[in-house]
């Protein structure tokens, strides 16, 4: 008892002013309501309360003591009593990730059946299967990079879009890996929810990778993954994406035949957590507790429909 009222507080306390009125008109209505006042200046009490009906009786609640009473829980119930806080829309769902994929023709190379980019959706599709539930976007690029699609638990909507993109739909031939993993960095920091980046590449260019490296020096990065896109046991010999890796300061997932690499990182996302940011604005939400008291405005009002309530009987 002692806790819950201590953590008992108004989220609208300046509600509380319409209480002034409220006492006001409940003042004004004791002292105007009795229709019977001017007769009490001229008449004797003993004989007006014999020439009226009901003269002698009073009412323990009156209809203006009734409307004040209502207007009070109204104004309470306005200004918002809590005392326990809300659960966080996010408390339960794991942390977004980003997936960063490269759309070239490179990607089109026959080395990973059917081909290099293909087995890329397929990964994708095993990583969603692994993530139920949690949000995934999706940034492509090739000579440039662009937002496909924002973080969404819609895992269906993510391969649709992944399906439809080719070296074809690309603006331009290229390699932006750099200023496309900046892209998924700027969507996951604008949710303010922390999150992972997982970049699929089959390579690198050397200027990207000196890009990556100059660019904060990886400073502000979420964790990232570059899951490489080749043949199993070439991605350890191949110094493009090993610089790639460093340069990200990333942690390389080769592609196996089975799902086992798919869940190695769903397991390596779940561990991404928000930033202290996010959780604090989540703490300070608190439960509007004011609908408690509609039952009582209720049946306060239902006093109203008595016959005779109103005007004296």
């Amino acid at each position: 008892m002692t806790d819950l009222l201590s953590a008992l507080h108004l989220l609208r306390p300046w509600w509380l002013l319409l209480l002034v009125p409220a006492v006001v008109l409940w003042w004004l209505d004791r002292r105007t309501g009795d229709p019977l006042q001017p007769w009490r200046v001229v008449m004797d009490p003993g004989l007006l309360a014999h020439l009226t009906v009901g003269g002698e009786r009073t009412r323990r609640l009156a209809p203006g003591t009734m409307l004040f009473l209502g207007w009070l829980l109204g104004i309470v119930a306005i200004a918002g009593p809590t005392w326990r806080r809300e659960p966080s829309l996010f408390a339960d769902a794991a942390p977004p990730a980003m997936i960063v994929l490269r759309v070239t023709p490179t990607m089109m190379a026959p080395d990973l059946p059917p081909t290099r980019l293909e087995r890329a959706r397929q990964k994708i599709s095993d990583l969603l299967d692994q993530r139920e539930g949690a949000a995934t976007g999706l940034v492509a690029y090739s000579g440039s990079a662009h937002l496909v699609l924002p973080p969404t638990v819609d895992k269906d909507v993510v391969l649709t879009m992944a399906r439809a993109l080719s070296p074809e739909v690309m603006p331009r031939e290229g390699d932006q890996l750099a200023p496309a993993v900046m892209l998924a960095t700027r969507v996951l920091a604008e949710g303010k929810r922390g999150g992972s980046v997982v970049v699929l590449a089959d390579t690198a260019a050397p200027d990207q990778v000196g890009a990556l490296r100059a660019s904060e020096n990886g400073a502000g990065r979420p964790p990232t993954i570059l899951w490489a896109m080749v043949p199993p046991g070439r991605a350890a010999q191949d110094t493009a994406l090993q610089g790639a890796v460093a340069a990200l300061n990333a942690r390389l997932v080769e592609v196996t035949v089975d799902v086992a690499d798919a869940v190695s990182i769903a397991r390596r996302l779940e561990s991404a957590t928000a930033p202290a940011a996010a959780g604090q604005e989540d703490e300070a939400r608190w439960q509007d507790a004011g609908y408690w008291l509609t039952p009582l405005i209720a049946a306060l009002v239902l006093g109203w429909f008595r016959r005779g309530w109103r005007l004296p009987a």
